[in-house]
């Protein structure tokens, strides 16, 4: 079987990091090589970046300075991790992608989607091929994430306002990609959630062997 490439999108707090790793379990449980890797990071040089990125005062970078670094971060991702793993037929999962930033820095933080798209089709030129938007209500998922204390909340600190958005920017990814974008109800309970996504997973792998 050919490499498929699995991501999770969603709001800051909803999931997707756990989810990742209860569907890599699952998935190896099944006998599939997996690969589960993050954005920003996933590589050693795109780990650097993400520390620039997530850590600091909410204004430390411009929207299109973000944008930048995020490319240059899943650039480095791309050559190093992704597409060798899925070359060799392994399945990867990553904890966002290219659509987090189309949300983030395109939709936003200002009008610059056309940035982000066009920037994506010249230094990254691939997409998933399924991507599990987990959605929830941005004010429990804003509360859950800033609890973590992980140090790495600067975008959680711009806000219950921006999180709103981030969400209707995240559903509104649903009407851009239909082909390859499904939502999950991330109310549930993580088990109920992972049971959700290992069958519609497992239902995806089967339509394609």
């Amino acid at each position: 079987m050919s490499g498929i490439f699995l991501t999770f999108e969603g709001i800051d707090g909803s999931g997707k990091s756990t989810q990742s790793r209860l569907l890599a379990g699952h998935l190896e449980a099944a006998g599939f090589e997996v690969v589960l890797t993050r954005e920003p990071g996933g590589s050693p040089g795109a780990e650097d970046i993400r520390r620039l990125l997530v850590e600091g005062e909410p204004g430390r970078w411009s929207a299109e300075t973000e944008i930048l670094l995020f490319t240059a971060a899943r650039r480095d991702h791309l050559e190093r991790l992704i597409t060798p793993a899925l070359e060799a037929g392994k399945i990867v999962i990553c904890d966002r992608f290219a659509d987090s930033t189309r949300v983030y820095q395109g939709a936003t933080r200002g009008d610059l989607r056309a940035t982000v798209d066009a920037l994506h089709v010249q230094m990254i030129g691939r997409e998933p091929d399924l991507t599990l938007i987990i959605d929830m209500d941005p004010d429990i998922a804003l509360e859950r994430g800033l609890a973590r204390g992980s140090g790495e909340d600067r975008f959680e600190e711009f806000g219950a306002q921006f999180q709103h958005k981030l969400r209707a920017g995240f559903l509104g990814l649903l009407e851009d990609f239909p082909d390859r974008t499904c939502l999950i109800d991330g109310t549930q309970g993580a088990q109920d959630v992972g049971r959700e996504i290992a069958s519609l997973v497992d239902t995806y792998i089967a339509a394609r062997a």
